[in-house]
């Protein structure tokens, strides 16, 4: 498996579109609290389906929702101060 992480704008996105509550969005897309939870904080990967739901329901594209972000990167930025 490659390594990397996978990143989200969920928390952001979620303050944009009313102060949406975690439950709010689990109940959308058809999970709980919790899932969205795990999800937004980096400790669970969506699936892809979830994650096409959550970006839908945000109005997005999927990438802008998450990102990949490969190690060279996330060093590359680190050291570019950004």
């Amino acid at each position: 498996m490659t390594d990397g992480r996978l990143t989200n704008q969920i928390r952001t996105l979620r303050f944009l579109h009313g102060e949406m509550t975690q439950t709010d969005l689990g109940e959308r897309i058809g999970v709980t609290r919790q899932t969205i939870a795990a999800i937004e904080s980096g400790r669970y990967s969506p699936s892809l389906e979830a994650a096409f739901r959550i970006a839908d329901v945000f109005g997005k594209r999927l990438e802008e929702v998450f990102t990949w972000e490969r190690p060279a990167a996330r060093s590359r930025r680190a050291k570019s101060g950004g």
